[in-house]
């Protein structure tokens, strides 16, 4: 049985974000289209054989049983009965706060990655249930493909989208998701469409309701949704803070990227069908 893997956790991008409605619960109803990146985090998993689990290197401002990761490897632990455990080291790129679904795509990877290491093979369905118990995002990560979402963002539907490229600027800032959506100014009412009708008007009809409410609420989120927004088509994925462009070549990703201002950080990655994870796995 192998006892080291190297996983990759990638970045996802919301294509379009809507909210329909709010429950009784205080959560938001959600209609959205989830893209993968081949750009992330990296996990390497070695097994154990004491049950111990560990994360390497410690993330500012989160202790270490409270981090995703962790509690995913728990529950994988509390869910089966598993006695294995696992030393984790987390390679970070994704900045927190950005709407890339950084944690999510942690919690998902080590989810995968240990069902793997440790012999479970308890299939997608309950991995992706298991995840949706740690967060909202985590499901589609564990199923890997580009997916039309629904609720609270749980109800996936596969899909396949065009595969451009992508700029992708993060601002500097990190964005509270309770805060975007406790603000009284957010959108709450969009009317709710089909996916068919979602796919058919395609990107150039594709919006973000949090937008308006983070602009306000982050002036550099909107510089730089205006500074990207200048260059080609510009939308916010998730509630921010990173701000997403497509373009149609590397060369052009190339070229907006080197005149970013020094005040932005950026990267350029290639949607995605299949999250890079699943390729890695074989699944």
């Amino acid at each position: 049985m192998t006892a080291t893997l190297n996983l990759p956790a990638p970045a996802k991008l919301n294509r379009m974000l809507h909210i329909v409605g709010r429950r009784a619960d205080g959560y938001h109803e959600l209609q959205t289209l989830f893209q993968f990146l081949d750009y992330g985090d990296t996990l390497q998993l070695t097994r154990r054989d004491d049950g111990g689990i560990t994360l390497t290197p410690a993330v500012d401002g989160i202790r270490s049983e409270e981090n995703l990761i962790v509690r995913a490897a728990r529950l994988l632990q509390d869910e089966t009965g598993c006695r294995l455990g696992a030393d984790i080291h987390l390679t970070k790129r994704l900045p927190m706060g950005g709407g890339l679904g950084g944690g999510s795509s942690d919690a998902a990877t080590t989810l995968l990655g240990l069902d793997r290491l440790w012999g479970l093979d308890l299939g997608e369905e309950r991995l992706a249930a298991m995840g949706l118990a740690l967060g909202a995002d985590v499901p589609v990560f564990v199923r890997g493909r580009s997916a039309w979402a629904e609720g609270v963002g749980e109800r996936l539907t596969p899909v396949t989208l065009d595969t451009p490229c992508f700029v992708v600027i993060h601002p500097g800032v990190a964005v509270a998701t309770a805060a975007v959506f406790g603000a009284a100014q957010l959108t709450r009412d969009t009317p709710p469409i089909t996916m068919a009708r979602a796919l058919q008007g395609g990107a150039p009809s594709w919006h973000n309701d949090c937008e308006p409410t983070v602009r306000s609420l982050y002036p550099p989120v909107a510089e730089a949704l205006d500074w990207l927004g200048r260059r080609a088509p510009t939308m916010l994925t998730g509630t921010g803070a990173c701000v997403f462009a497509r373009v149609e070549t590397d060369a052009e990703a190339k070229r907006i990227v080197a005149d970013l201002p020094s005040r932005f950080m950026a990267f350029t990655a290639r949607g995605l069908n299949l999250s890079p994870l699943h390729a890695a796995l074989g699944r």
